[in-house]
């Protein structure tokens, strides 16, 4: 008879592998599951905004008595270019493309030079009435644009400036968002940074602009979009100082379209004005979709970078 074996264990028997990990080795993450309902919701959202902008541009394609007839029709065979060629006809909005752009480059270029600048004394210098002064900058923000526009516009009418460039540049070109802005970016940069460039004899405007610029690039990048939105899109200041044709910017031109179109034209009825606006508002659209397509990754690090808290 005979008599079992006994196998040991330890003596390099085989054995299932475990299916836990060692001890102390990392675990890895989960995966977060996709959630169907906050999808659907964002999908719901990007509809309903992009929508209404859909519309307009392929209806800006359509005939104009088409627009009126049949809104939500679609006919590829039937779209055309007149309403576009009417509406340069009709409409100066070639002036107001160069009159935003002269203001766009030169307010924006202020704007990104000198709010960095003040934000930088604010965030790394220590001086007298310091946070009084901030703290006055940032009430700024408080005040609507209304209340601010009379004394402004007595202001330009004293210095002879109404219908010029120069009011429509230099007003509110370094304002209290844009220092706030930069001071939140400007605040994270290390100080160490700035003592080892004075050690190698830089001086505090070379720290500035060697330093300090380089690192806070994605915040001057978001700063540069939002300033150039508000800027384009700006109607209030503008249609105030700028009441003439000649220094009308593209907004002031939009707003004024209809009676543009009906003063040119005889006859033009609601289907035409219609037309000529979608036609305009669509053309008006393109600079700033392209900027945002281009510049959005710069946008959201620059979002990013101006919520450091300082």
């Amino acid at each position: 008879m005979a008599t079992p074996t006994v196998l040991d264990s330890t003596a390099g028997s085989a054995q299932a592998p475990s299916t836990s990990p060692p001890t102390g080795a990392p675990r890895r993450p989960r995966r977060p599951r996709p959630r169907i309902g906050a999808h659907a919701f964002l999908l719901l959202l990007l509809v309903a905004f992009l929508a209404p902008v859909a519309w307009a541009i392929v209806s800006a394609f359509k005939p104009a008595n088409d627009i009126i007839r049949d809104p939500l029709g679609l006919d590829p065979s039937l779209f055309t270019l007149d309403n576009f060629a009417a509406m340069f006809h009709d409409v100066p909005i070639g002036q107001g493309f160069l009159n935003t752009a002269i203001v766009l480059v030169s307010k924006g270029t202020i704007t990104l030079f000198f709010a960095p600048l003040a934000a930088y004394a604010f965030a790394k210098y220590n001086f007298a009435g310091k946070n009084l002064i901030f703290g006055a900058v940032l009430v700024t923000l408080m005040l609507p644009t209304i209340v601010l526009v009379i004394p402004l516009l007595l202001e330009m009418k004293t210095l002879g400036w109404v219908n010029t460039y120069q009011a429509l540049i230099l007003p509110g070109s370094v304002d209290a968002f844009a220092i706030f802005w930069m001071r939140q970016v400007i605040a994270a940069v290390p100080d160490e940074l700035l003592d080892a460039a004075r050690v190698d004899g830089c001086g505090e405007f070379g720290i500035f602009w060697r330093v300090v610029v380089p690192v806070i690039r994605p915040g001057l990048a978001g700063l540069a979009v939002l300033t150039i939105m508000n800027i384009y899109n700006d109607f209030v200041w503008p249609v105030i100082v700028a009441s003439s044709n000649r220094m009308a910017t593209l907004q002031v031109v939009l707003s004024t379209l209809a009676q543009n179109i009906t003063g040119n034209r005889i006859g033009a009825d609601y289907a035409t004005v219609t037309g000529e606006l979608l036609a305009a508002s669509s053309i008006a659209l393109l600079p700033l979709l392209v900027l945002f397509i281009v510049l959005q990754r710069h946008f959201i690090n620059g979002i990013l970078a101006g919520s450091v808290k300082g």
